[in-house]
């Protein structure tokens, strides 16, 4: 449609609606893609239902979507793997061994740096970092609901800002189905906008610094310095494949170079694929090409790792890289349905007509706080950020290219929102994790997590308030 109408918003409105009321994100982003084929084809519902199907099978035409999806089951290929082969096991026990740790302070740190240094998948930050320190945490009388705050406040927001995990395969997917060219160089440039996982991860450091206890965190500390680690009548989430791994029948520990190296091999063949698809300029490489190629290298370096010192067979490895690309596959089929939605608000210029509305209504500088809290106020409504990707980057991109705007700030604002309603959320995955690795009561952590989660999200609306006055 060559004039957008106001009818063009539908199919984000619907999915947006559907996804709140219904916690369904896949059937919520059908029904926007539904409506939307369904305008396009002369309001015909039933024709619009069959071109909505053919709608999904033709971001398979699009080589750069394909290779982003098929990266996102890979990673669950390569996390199942590095679990299968005992290396998060290794990487545990490299670190307990070491006796870096010896009062609370560092207890803390400990777990917010291993937030920092995986950043492969944000299940495994949050478990790993979990098993690492809980059993610190509690030796030294600071509150597993501390522990749940600081991995969770160092997972996604992490994650999110990488661009050679799933996280960052999705967003430069979504961002290039929105019509921009160079998506990776936005993505990267974005990064730096991404207010909320910023100030969220900085915020985690300065109330380890400052010992910075507020609302029911304090009384949390209160009772764990007592004595009691939980309290009264709570309901600890435990991961009990986390907290009692079996040691193997020789009382060896699997290596930690089973996990280290085929992330390193990921984060050094990322700038090898960016140089060589863009013939020596890093910046005009492929990131779609990048980022699978990194991913497929690990997973070789790995295979080779196990098969040549026999710590598994060929049969074991094809058995769990299945498992573990089924692990990721709702993922995938999310960010599927998400490249979908965004073609067809593409083809009806929903992004246009917003951008027509928003700039006649709103103030330019209130434009990207504006899309911060929308996107949070989804994601924290949703549980998912990857949901909430999905809706709003395809709406926020075009405002930002048709005003002429900052197109990285403008993303930066949608991604963070997604970040804090999901770090705010309790129907959040990554907050029910959090809580499972802390083997703390899930409400307990929502509770004492909310106020600092609001403090970093007050500071990032301010931050995108400023960008946009300059």
């Amino acid at each position: 449609m060559t004039d957008p109408s106001w009818y063009s918003i539908l199919p984000p409105i619907i999915a947006i609606i559907l996804a709140i009321w219904t916690k369904q994100v896949i059937l919520s982003l059908f029904a926007g893609i539904w409506m939307g084929f369904t305008l396009i084809n002369g309001f015909n519902p039933l024709t619009g239902f069959t071109a909505g199907v053919d709608g999904l099978i033709s971001v398979f035409g699009e080589a750069g979507d394909t290779r982003v999806i098929i990266f996102t089951i890979l990673i669950g290929s390569l996390i199942a793997t590095i679990e299968h082969s005992g290396g998060v096991r290794g990487f545990v026990h490299f670190l307990e061994t070491r006796r870096w740790v010896h009062n609370g302070v560092r207890a803390q740190v400990l777990a917010w740096a291993t937030g920092l240094v995986i950043f492969v998948e944000s299940n495994i930050t949050l478990l790993v970092a979990g098993s690492v320190a809980r059993p610190l945490f509690d030796r030294y009388k600071v509150s597993r609901e501390k522990l749940a705050y600081l991995i969770d406040a160092t997972s996604a927001p992490v994650c999110v800002m990488i661009p050679l995990n799933a996280w960052g395969a999705v967003i430069i997917g979504l961002v290039a189905s929105s019509g921009v060219d160079n998506a990776l160089e936005v993505f990267i440039a974005s990064i730096a906008y991404n207010f909320y996982a910023i100030t969220a991860i900085i915020l985690a450091a300065v109330v380890i610094w400052k010992n910075l206890n507020i609302g029911p965190m304090k009384k949390a500390e209160e009772r764990t310095q007592n004595g009691h680690v939980l309290w009264p009548g709570s309901m600890p989430m435990v991961d009990i494949s986390a907290e009692q791994v079996p040691e193997d029948d020789d009382g060896d520990v699997p290596s930690a170079a089973f996990m280290v190296l085929p992330i390193l091999t990921m984060v050094f063949m990322m700038p090898i694929g960016l140089y060589i698809t863009g013939d020596g300029n890093l910046i005009a490489g492929s990131g779609s090409v990048s980022v699978l190629w990194a991913v497929i290298a690990a997973i070789v370096v790995l295979w080779v790792m196990l098969l040549g010192l026999g710590a598994s067979s060929i049969n074991d490895l094809m058995r769990v890289f299945m498992k573990g690309a089924e692990a990721l596959l709702p993922i995938a089929t999310i960010l599927l349905f998400a490249l979908a939605l965004g073609d067809v608000a593409q083809a009806l210029g929903t992004g246009t007509y917003v951008a027509g509305v928003v700039g006649d209504t709103v103030p330019g500088p209130l434009l990207a706080p504006l899309i911060f809290l929308v996107s949070a106020f989804i994601a924290f409504s949703v549980g998912s950020s990857w949901g909430t990707f999905a809706i709003m980057i395809p709406i926020a991109i075009p405002i930002a290219t048709t005003l002429g705007f900052s197109v990285p700030l403008f993303l930066g604002a949608a991604i963070s929102g997604a970040i804090f309603g999901d770090h705010a959320s309790p129907i959040s995955d990554t907050t029910v994790v959090a809580s499972m690795a802390s083997a703390t009561d899930h409400i307990d952590h929502v509770r004492t997590q909310l106020p600092y989660a609001l403090l970093a999200g007050a500071i990032a609306t301010t931050l995108f308030l400023i960008a946009g006055l300059v």
